[in-house]
């Protein structure tokens, strides 16, 4: 007897000290298409403590993706809390790229775990502000299973075609600006490290007509050459109404910085390309991305248009100045004109700033030093200019080298 009661002990303080030592680990995600990948990267946080889980919420991933979810939030709750490897689960209650925050300060992690494709500086700062360890992990798929995910998954290929940020000038390339004032529209091609939302300024539509050509990645071939036979393919004969501008194809085509002159034409009369390591660097240092919502399916950002040789003018002064001062790497010089790019933008086509937008730029006031919307606007993204920290929600962004 003696020796079961000792047992008994031994059992009873083992247990009390795994509940003092034993950490809360925590994760967040949208788990639409659950997938092998997944169950193998809810494995790996386990061992590090009690698993917790966040689950974006139907509204926050139609907002930051522009798709609804195959599966509902219920669902996926329900799915991931039947996982053996996970110990709760909730729906996040929060909004944007940090929608997961009030759930973790309620769980009260001692750990954060994410694949290495989903963190980022943001997600560290948090942690240390804090108190919470901070892990990335690979993706490692269960023996004899293929890496999976979600992104692979909804497109069926691994798509590693670029996007492109457009910085200053554009809508010079369309004739009916260019016609008042010509100049230069500058273009930043990214890898395809994030999976940017539909109608949200990131050339997504010409990137899926690329598709078509190149349905996993950019050929090697002249650079400016794989851009006009995009710009050609997108703007076919049979095709009728609105052209495609060629600062899409040339941002996603074109390496690195690139302007483009435009002269009451549709396709440039020069293209200038930057590829100084230096210069690349820096703007990853300064210019990052926030999601905001997808362009609203009835919304025309040509309505109201007020397109006068004034102001197509300060379009193309502006960009000239952003070119010179990024050369440079004049960080108020190139903010001043980036700002002063997106004011002329707005000035002729004030439909750009739709409902929405200005509570979206208010957040960024004090925090950045200059914002415009990607594309034609009226939601999308914005693209920051900023100093020191990466500001909270933003993205990174990865320039395309070679």
């Amino acid at each position: 007897m003696a020796k079961v009661r000792k047992n008994c002990y031994l059992c009873t303080y083992n247990y009390i000290n795994y509940l003092l030592v034993k950490k809360k680990v925590f994760v967040s995600g949208c788990y639409d298409m659950l997938h092998s990948g997944h169950v193998a990267f809810f494995r790996e946080a386990a061992k590090y403590g009690d698993l917790y889980v966040g689950i974006g919420s139907d509204e926050t991933i139609r907002r930051l993706k522009g798709h609804d979810t195959i599966y509902s939030e219920k669902e996926r709750l329900y799915m991931v809390k039947a996982i053996r490897y996970v110990t709760d689960a909730y729906i996040n209650t929060g909004s944007g790229m940090l929608d997961f925050v009030e759930v973790m300060d309620r769980v009260q992690p001692d750990v954060f775990v994410v694949n290495t494709d989903g963190g980022s500086q943001v997600k560290r700062d948090l942690c240390k502000a804090r108190g919470i360890e901070y892990v990335e992990l690979q993706r490692v798929p269960e023996q004899g299973l293929q890496a999976r995910s979600t992104t692979a998954l909804r497109t069926g290929d691994t798509c590693r075609l670029p996007y492109r940020i457009d910085l200053a000038g554009t809508w010079l390339d369309q004739p009916y600006v260019s016609e008042h004032a010509p100049g230069w529209a500058i273009t930043l091609s990214l890898e395809p490290t994030h999976a940017f939302m539909e109608r949200g300024g990131m050339a997504t539509s010409t990137r899926n007509v690329a598709r078509q050509l190149w349905p996993y990645e950019l050929p090697m071939y002249n650079e400016k050459m794989l851009a006009r036979l995009l710009f050609c393919f997108e703007n076919s004969p049979e095709r009728h109404g609105y052209i495609s501008g060629a600062q899409d194809a040339i941002g996603i085509c074109v390496t690195g910085l690139s302007r483009h002159y435009y002269d009451n034409t549709y396709w440039p009369t020069e293209i200038e390309q930057c590829k100084d390591p230096d210069v690349l660097d820096w703007l990853e240092s300064h210019l990052c991305i926030v999601p905001m919502f997808p362009r609203r399916a009835d919304c025309n950002v040509l309505d109201g248009k007020d397109i006068t040789p004034a102001k197509a003018k300060a379009l193309a002064d502006a960009a000239d100045r952003c070119w010179h001062a990024i050369l440079a790497l004049d960080l108020d010089g190139m903010a001043k004109a980036y700002a002063d790019s997106f004011d002329a933008q707005v000035a002729m086509f004030p439909a750009m700033m739709a409902e929405g937008v200005s509570d979206w730029i208010d957040k960024f006031r004090g925090k950045a030093l200059a914002w415009k919307m990607a594309g034609a606007g009226a939601g999308g993204h914005l693209i920051l200019v900023y100093d020191g920290e990466l500001p909270l929600g933003a993205l990174p962004i990865k320039i395309r080298r070679n």
